[in-house]
């Protein structure tokens, strides 16, 4: 368990689509821990309009990879909040073999340790049609998916009751095609790294939302 406090410090990794956001925030649930998106911290960087924001955009909307300086920080000053000290679910970082050692380092500096890296693991042509199929809504970001998770009411939001949704610009075969290599080349060999450290368990992703849950629950020794 972690140093500090008794709550869990969890990192879900995989392949883009891999449904890592969708497990972090029914987590989140669970454990009233937050969940720190990388990522959506990035994209609200990116809708500020900043010249920091608009390099991030241009990085994003390529598939292209934001400097790990940058997260590191953004990453470091968030987990000092009060909302953190029982504990956090880290969705989408590390991304690289040298961000996993910078966490590692930055997390060893603050007297925190991680309880375990859980990779999600789902076959290419999947991750492709769960991508492309999804969007979210524009008032609340409730997540929906064409084919596995439509409305209740078609075109209004079960949350919000929201009617204007939006698709991400960077959810296109091209950039999906793009993310996937990079993968393949720069975050799959944090997963040795973390196996070598003992904080490795992995889940077959490729069920029902419900039965992948069951199954990290079961790793984590939730009840």
């Amino acid at each position: 368990m972690s140093t500090k406090n008794s709550g869990l410090r969890i990192v879900l990794t995989g392949a883009p689509g891999c449904g890592k956001g969708t497990q972090a925030r029914l987590l989140k649930e669970k454990l009233q821990i937050p969940h720190l998106s990388t990522g959506e911290m990035l994209r609200a960087e990116a809708q500020t309009g900043s010249a920091l924001g608009s390099q991030i955009k241009a990085l994003i909307d390529k598939g292209n990879l934001v400097p790990d300086e940058m997260i590191i920080d953004m990453l470091s000053k968030r987990i000092e909040n009060k909302d953190c000290e029982n504990g956090f679910i880290l969705d989408g970082f590390p991304r690289t073999l040298p961000q996993a050692k910078a966490l590692d380092k930055m997390l060893k500096d603050k007297d925190i340790k991680l309880d375990a890296v859980i990779e999600i693991q789902v076959p290419d042509e999947i991750i492709m049609e769960r991508i492309l199929g999804r969007y979210a809504c524009m008032k609340c970001g409730q997540g929906y998916h064409d084919k596995y998770q439509k409305p209740k009411v078609y075109g209004v939001c079960d949350v919000c009751g929201g009617t204007e949704f939006y698709r991400r610009i960077d959810d296109n075969r091209t950039t999906v095609q793009n993310r996937l290599v990079n993968y393949r080349a720069l975050t799959y060999p944090t997963i040795p790294y973390f196996e070598k450290e003992g904080l490795l368990k992995c889940v077959d992703g490729t069920g029902s939302i419900e039965a992948v849950a069951k199954k990290i629950d079961s790793l984590l020794g939730i009840k």
